[in-house]
């Protein structure tokens, strides 16, 4: 797949040599992702929950943040996902929140736009690896800003793109989402205020009609606009969602791997049906980020 950008509007065409990396759906069978090891994590004060690690004495410790990426990347593997894994970089602290600088569409992988200086500069490396693995250019998103936290590939035919106006602008959405508007697709941009840093801190499917959402953030229009839809939102608090209770994986629509800090949000989703997986983040929780930040989903499909 290359991927054009003509006018601001995202284009692509298919070439024959590059692997298949498609997602149609944010719930449907994890096959492969993208993690990053956290080698050089740090927490930059670059969003309220990291601001608030450091203001209450937070630092990061490499060996625990290691143990715990390597027991997050054991559970993916346990639940059939292959696991590709971008080489860590010095200087790229939130490297391994690897979700925020591309995102694999139903036409293939496009890089994204991130609007922190210190996030934009993990694109190129970003690319160069994914352009050794497919084989073909890797087109980015290059107006406005757009960052992977706030994509949201509901399922197919609706995309929901997170609109702060901080880590992804208008015009950065709207030269995302022009390729979904081409091919049909509805799409939702939603609002909220950047204190929130991205969608997926207050909004994540769990299968194509259940999705977790911070309901006491998330604006009734928006609720009513996915209720409409058929979608149904379970209940996270304003707490649950700074511990990033929203922020979670759906393997298959069924299983779901979570963060161990919101212990009754997983308790809600077995209540509803699903298989939870628990595991200590911690430290990346700390900085800002959860499963759903710490994974790029590659490729998904039955």
């Amino acid at each position: 797949m290359k991927l054009e950008l003509e006018a601001g509007r995202l284009f692509a065409r298919r070439t024959h040599e590059n692997p298949s990396l498609e997602v149609s759906g944010e719930t449907d069978a994890l096959q492969r992702v993208l993690v990053c090891a956290p080698n050089h994590l740090k927490p930059v004060p670059c969003c309220s929950v990291t601001k608030e690690s450091i203001r209450d004495g937070f630092e990061s410790d490499t060996h625990v943040a290691l143990a715990q990426h390597r027991g997050l990347r054991e559970i993916l593997a346990a639940n059939g996902a292959a696991v590709d894994l971008l080489p860590p970089r010095p200087g790229m602290p939130d490297l391994c929140f690897t979700r925020d600088v591309g995102v694999s569409t139903p036409w293939g992988l496009v890089a994204l736009n991130p609007a922190l200086k210190h996030r934009a500069v993990e694109v190129a490396h970003f690319k160069a690896w994914a352009e050794t693995y497919t084989q073909s250019r890797v087109e980015q998103v290059t107006v406005g800003s757009i960052e992977g936290g706030d994509v949201c590939v509901a399922r197919p035919g609706l995309l929901i793109v997170g609109v702060s106006g901080n880590r992804t602008d208008d015009e950065g959405a709207e030269a995302f989402a022009a390729r979904f508007r081409h091919e049909g697709w509805e799409v939702l941009l939603y609002r909220f205020d950047e204190h929130f840093l991205h969608l997926d801190t207050i909004f994540s499917m769990l299968n194509p009609t259940t999705a977790l959402g911070c309901t006491e953030v998330l604006d009734d229009a928006f609720l009513e606009t996915v209720a409409r839809r058929g979608i149904k939102v379970l209940p996270v608090t304003y707490k649950e969602s700074r511990l990033l209770g929203c922020n979670v994986v759906s393997i298959d629509g069924q299983r779901i791997i979570a963060g161990a800090g919101t212990p009754r949000v997983s308790a809600m989703m077995r209540d509803a049906g699903f298989t939870v997986t628990e595991t200590n983040l911690d430290q990346f929780t700390a900085c800002g980020g959860g499963v759903h930040c710490l994974t790029m989903p590659l490729l998904r499909g039955s």
